[in-house]
């Protein structure tokens, strides 16, 4: 797949994680190469076309004839076997505005954005159907799951859409994807979830019983994880609003104790909801990130 100059496509990114899965861990419409069985039987067995070799392929699909040509490995796929349909949920909200004071730092949503397009460009290498949606209170931008390589541009699209940037509301939103996707898909959200909790539970729990494997990539930035302000300092909220100036080092420990709290909660709704859970710093390479979640998502 040739890439177009992309704002959220990072080449060292996709180099790292090319050889890595796309992984369910439940029974959905879609196989992943071996990994995972179309719930479908008996439908045509006819050959449908090639697919690149990847670690952990059945070397007895690969296509010798294809290999002795162009010295590259294809396997073979057929019509019984169909596609994983993917979608990603990014927050476009307000607080995902937030980046650290630091030069270059990225902030929330582009880290999230990045961590998508990465995500989006695997899977349609892998031949599977992704569709993207960017959200705040309401569903702004959103191109639907398809498997066509020219994909990749309308998923960018959405990423790099111009944003509203209102207050989420994630009960919402995820009612309406859950009502609108067919069933039985994976839906990874990226976001910071600071929001309704209790609505973020329902909607994990709606998408759950539509049958969807449900992944949340929690995205913060290392300020709201490590706290490290001094000497007077005004904050502002993004959402509701308000303005608190303090000493930072008076709330410090209330603070971290509150963090913990918080992410505990989420830690364990999503996990009580039989979703993946992924905490993930800013301050992290996106590859790393990645190569992380993918590497345990399905254990």
């Amino acid at each position: 797949m040739t890439l177009a100059s992309r704002r959220y496509l990072r080449p060292e990114t996709l180099r790292r994680i090319h050889h890595l899965q796309l992984r369910v861990r439940d029974v959905v419409d879609g196989t992943m190469t071996g990994l995972h069985r179309s719930p479908y039987r008996g439908q045509s067995v006819e050959f449908h076309q090639h697919r690149e070799y990847v670690r952990g392929d059945d070397p007895r699909r690969v296509d010798w004839k294809v290999w002795g040509r162009q010295d590259r490995l294809y396997v073979k796929e057929y019509e019984e076997e169909t596609n994983l349909r993917l979608t990603l949920l990014v927050d476009g909200s307000a607080s995902m505005d937030y980046a650290a004071g630091q030069p270059g730092r990225a902030s929330k949503f582009d880290h999230a954005a990045t961590l998508a397009a990465s995500l989006a460009w695997l899977g349609l290498t892998r031949g599977d159907a992704v569709g993207c949606a960017v959200f705040d209170d309401r569903i702004r931008a959103s191109v639907p799951a398809r498997t066509r390589r020219s994909q990749l541009d309308g998923v960018c699209g959405v990423l790099e859409a111009p944003r509203a940037a209102g207050q989420g509301d994630f009960l919402r939103v995820l009612r309406d994807v859950a009502e609108t996707l067919p069933p039985r898909g994976l839906v990874i959200l990226l976001s910071d979830l600071l929001g309704d909790r209790p609505g973020i539970l329902r909607g994990l729990r709606l998408l759950r019983g539509r049958g969807h494997d449900v992944a949340l990539l929690h995205v913060m930035d290392d300020d709201e994880l490590d706290f490290p302000f001094s000497g007077a300092t005004r904050f502002e909220g993004l959402e509701a609003g308000g303005v608190l100036a303090c000493n930072p080092r008076a709330l410090r420990d209330e603070y971290l104790a509150g963090l913990e709290a918080f992410l505990a909660e989420v830690r364990g709704q999503a996990v009580g909801a039989g979703c993946g859970y992924t905490l993930v710093r800013t301050g992290e390479s996106p590859e790393a990130a990645l190569v992380r979640f993918l590497s345990r998502h399905a254990g």
